[in-house]
């Protein structure tokens, strides 16, 4: 065996796994938005989640993918791990999509992909066609790595030491050693699959022995999401071992089955695939599978229940308790849930500020010395999320998410930073609360009630706001820009009749301060409202763009 022709077998590997990268990345930057809201959607039955997996995985030609994706969903809360049992169980058989297509052998058309590919991302100035180019793209320089190793091989079967050595490959329980340790360390089972079935067409393995690699590459593909969940809270590492103990145990059942009717079983599989050693490993992979989600489908409640045991407890609150409740900060974000996990904690964000927002305008009305107190402590938990979803933010604007996720990043900064700053006038509503309980300044009856209706509008459009926001609908637009409207109005209303109470001596000159202040901090409050309910909102979704996007 030449050194030439194992540069060109390791090279056509290369060629392989950067083509299933692009294909794979251009994929769920094309569809991942739109698959990922399937895939919330139809996860509450565990029958519909694990269809909605296989189409997922045998569209984004990935299995490690769908899994991280849904142990960051179960790590976000958006997906409880019955859910998430389902979508395992279908991304275990739409991986094995990719195997079927290999099995094909499309090398001779592959220059043809990869030119269309290159031709639609270079010249097209869509970004939808230069993403499908990308997949295009990818899916020629699959083949062609299957060809370069193709090519490869035929040199290494005239090496008897090469052939020997593999030809050797007879006990099971090594093939499926091996076969475990190249999927762990190439991080995907379809090149570990596509390995196997170029080596069987050559000859170069028996067929007799396929399965078990196969067996083997099962377990292995589990390695992504064990990883992908390290980071994670304990349901996610939950999520991932969901994954593991289902390809383990559906292993060794399979095993079982293989080894006590090893050679029938490889006759009918030959048989079925009329005597092509290729395309029986490819149906060999796909009946594998299939069998292993009709045997432990029945039981996987059982399996969720086993990860209790071997993940047992909760999470550990930091001491400060300040935490982000859905971004984990010690995690790759998934790409196809970057931005989600962004507007939650948004979400979460925008709550504690309507809080603080409330609670600084009851006490200002009525001071009371331990509600100041909670509004500082939660406005330096407002603070703490900004950071870190402002990091966040920063960290994912470099990634490759997907097209429609990447368009709403530049607007979650500005969301970020009109929450802040209802935190900030919160903030500053507490300290005259301070000031009116520290130098005993009164408010009349009348001035209290204006500015308590004026809260009350202000909160009402923060509601529709955030929740325009984190469902990224219309439904309250008409709402929020009446509240605006209607603040707007009120607020000249009060400081005029501010400056009457004044002119006839109603009010004192620190009172008038602090409320005219009030008054002016609410109405700013309700603009940024206004910019949070529109921040991420498609331009087509408006009516006049311009000028509501302001």
């Amino acid at each position: 065996m030449s050194i030439a022709t194992v540069f060109l077998l390791l090279g056509g590997l290369g060629l392989f796994l950067y083509g299933m990268k692009l294909m794979s990345d251009g994929l769920e930057q094309v569809a991942g938005a739109r698959m990922r809201s399937i895939l919330e959607f139809f996860t509450k039955n565990r029958f519909i989640g694990m269809l909605v997996g296989i189409l997922f995985t045998a569209i984004v030609q990935s299995s490690s993918a769908t899994t991280v994706m849904v142990v960051s969903f179960v790590n976000s809360g958006l997906m409880n791990l019955y859910q998430a049992a389902g979508v395992i169980l279908g991304a275990n058989i739409g991986t094995t999509v990719t195997g079927q297509l290999i099995a094909f052998n499309l090398s001779d058309v592959a220059p043809l992909f990869v030119i269309v590919g290159v031709v639609m991302f270079m010249f097209s100035k869509n970004q939808n066609v230069k993403k499908m180019g990308g997949v295009v793209l990818g899916f020629g320089i699959l083949f062609m790595g299957l060809s370069t190793m193709s090519d490869a091989m035929s040199s290494l079967k005239e090496s008897p030491q090469i052939l020997g050595l593999l030809q050797s490959l007879t006990n099971p329980l090594a093939a499926i050693l091996v076969g475990f340790l190249v999927t762990a360390v190439l991080q995907s089972s379809s090149a570990t699959v596509g390995i196997v079935i170029l080596m069987a067409n050559q000859g170069m393995l028996k067929f007799v022995i396929c399965p078990f690699l196969i067996l083997g590459c099962n377990i292995g593909s589990c390695v992504s999401a064990l990883l992908a969940s390290l980071g994670g809270k304990k349901e996610a590492k939950r999520a991932a071992w969901i994954h593991f103990l289902f390809n383990l145990i559906g292993s060794t059942i399979i095993f079982g089955i293989l080894m006590l009717a090893k050679n029938p079983i490889s006759e009918l599989f030959m048989s079925i695939s009329g005597g092509n050693p290729g395309r029986a490993v490819a149906n060999a992979h796909t009946t594998i599978k299939i069998a292993e989600v009709i045997l432990l489908f029945p039981f996987m409640t059982w399996v969720v229940k086993a990860t209790y045991k071997i993940i047992p407890g909760e999470d550990r609150k930091p001491e400060n308790d300040y935490q982000l409740k859905y971004i984990s900060n010690t995690a790759t974000p998934a790409v196809t849930t970057a931005v989600v996990d962004a507007i939650l904690e948004l979400q979460h964000m925008g709550e504690l500020a309507r809080t603080n927002l409330k609670e600084s305008m009851e006490t200002l009305c009525n001071p009371n010395p331990k509600q100041i107190e909670k509004v500082y402590e939660r406005e330096k938990y407002i603070d703490y999320l900004n950071r870190e979803i402002t990091d966040y933010l920063v960290k994912i604007s470099t990634m490759k998410i997907p097209m429609a996720d990447a368009r709403l990043v530049g607007g979650l900064f500005h969301v970020a930073n009109d929450i802040e700053r209802i935190g900030d006038h919160a903030e500053n509503f507490a300290d005259s609360a301070k000031e009116r309980l520290e130098k005993d300044i009164q408010f009349s009856e009348k001035a209290v009630t204006q500015i308590t209706d004026m809260t009350d509008m202000v909160i009402r459009a923060l509601d529709y706001a955030l929740d325009m926001f984190s469902k990224r609908n219309t439904e309250h637009m008409k709402e929020v820009l009446e509240l605006e409207d209607s603040v707007d109005e009120k607020e000249r209303k009060i400081q005029k009749s501010h400056v009457k109470r004044l002119s006839k001596g109603k009010c004192t000159p620190e009172a008038g301060m602090i409320y005219s202040d009030t008054v002016s901090g609410l109405e700013r409050a309700a603009d940024h409202a206004t910019n949070i309910a529109f921040a991420i909102l498609e331009p087509e979704n408006l009516d006049d763009p311009d000028e509501e996007g302001e």
